[in-house]
């Protein structure tokens, strides 16, 4: 174990600034420190708040990831920071801080696609991803399916959403029921005490002449509002734990269905399933009962580390450095539309990747 990478991890593409230590594959530390009460009021994250939380909590929250890890940060062998995509603001944060410590170090820097890590974080909980693995990423940003071979240089998306990511649609329809922000937690709660038979509401691009990989989430959350609507104009209580309960059955269903075809047609026997909506109770107990029926072996990571954080970034980076790829430049910068192809953002040749004329300038 003392001869495998030790690489600390930061994250801050949206509300959350995760910082987080691995060795190898082990997890040493995860910390987090979450702006989410500060959005609560606005019904949804605001970019400049989430920016101002990530500058105020990013020095004590790398403190706290090294001190809960017992090490120095001139221990580590490497630092990975999310360079996209995300909120550019958010992402500016981290990168500016990556960079900073990468440089003070002397120590290689790993700009990383924050989608990539949200695979390679199952590491920590399973052993290494087989190759290849089918990826399903569910978030409040993207909704996609991904065959994966070697996590950090080979990743084809195979289909995505085509408006509404899940997560954005639990958020939505959390808004309709006056559930509160974020909608995704409280909906999976309330949905445990309704009946997910109650309400039909429609599965989207479930056709036979549908993009069979593809999402579509937004006429679902319309039918959801319509529905509720229809109720409260007729003076009728509107039984709002059927109603969380049958809009999170019309998700999942979805999700999980394309998911086994498209392990079926690959012929890939390993699902991973990742991102924020992954920590739904109902999604993760749909996906084992379809996996063991169509014997597939399924890989979803702890509840914690679905949603954003520091680890999976760490994650990804000590894989980056294990398998020898080569560092980012110190002119990385963030790119809030990384596409899902780009695992990391690497220097060009001849480029400084160890920040010689960094250090030229602060002597200069």
């Amino acid at each position: 174990m003392a001869d495998e990478p030790l690489v600390l991890g930061i994250e801050t593409s949206c509300d959350e600034t995760g910082v987080g230590i691995v060795r190898g594959t082990t997890l040493l530390a995860d910390a987090v420190a979450s702006s989410v009460n500060d959005h609560a009021r606005f019904g949804g994250v605001v970019p400049e708040i989430a920016s101002r939380a990530h500058l105020e909590a990013m020095v004590p929250t790398i403190q706290r990831a090294l001190d809960t890890a017992g090490i120095k940060a001139s221990d580590l062998d490497g630092i990975a920071v999310t360079a996209g995509p995300g909120l550019a603001g958010a992402l500016l944060v981290g990168v500016s801080a990556a960079k900073a410590y990468a440089w003070a170090l002397d120590k290689p820097l790993y700009g990383v696609n924050h989608l990539a890590s949200h695979i390679c974080v199952d590491q920590l909980e399973h052993g290494r991803l087989p190759e290849p693995t089918m990826a399903l990423l569910v978030s409040g940003g993207h909704s996609s399916l991904l065959l994966t071979g070697d996590i950090t240089a080979d990743v084809r998306p195979l289909g995505a959403t085509i408006d509404d990511a899940a997560g954005e649609a639990f958020d939505k329809v959390a808004r309709v029921l006056g559930l509160g922000f974020p909608g995704g937690p409280v909906v999976d709660r309330r949905a445990r005490e309704g009946d997910r038979k109650a309400i039909h509401f429609p599965r989207g691009l479930s056709g036979p002449k549908d993009p069979e990989y593809d999402f579509s989430f937004s006429g679902l959350k319309t039918a959801v509002a319509r529905w509720v609507e229809a109720k409260r104009r007729a003076g009728e209580e509107v039984p709002i734990a059927d109603v969380a309960a049958s809009f999170q059955e019309a998700v999942t269903d979805v999700l999980t269905r394309k998911a086994i075809k498209a392990c079926k047609d690959h012929d890939v026997d390993h699902l991973m399933i990742g991102g924020g909506v992954a920590a739904n109770s109902r999604l993760r107990a749909l996906a084992e009962q379809r996996c063991e029926r169509a014997g597939i072996r399924l890989r979803v990571p702890r509840p914690g580390l679905c949603t954003d954080n520091g680890a999976m970034v760490a994650a990804l980076g000590a894989e980056m450095v294990w398998r020898n790829r080569e560092p980012s430049a110190f002119d990385l910068s963030a790119d809030s539309s990384l596409p899902l192809t780009e695992v990391s953002v690497p220097a060009p040749q001849h480029t400084d990747v160890h920040g010689e004329a960094y250090r030229a300038l602060g002597q200069s």
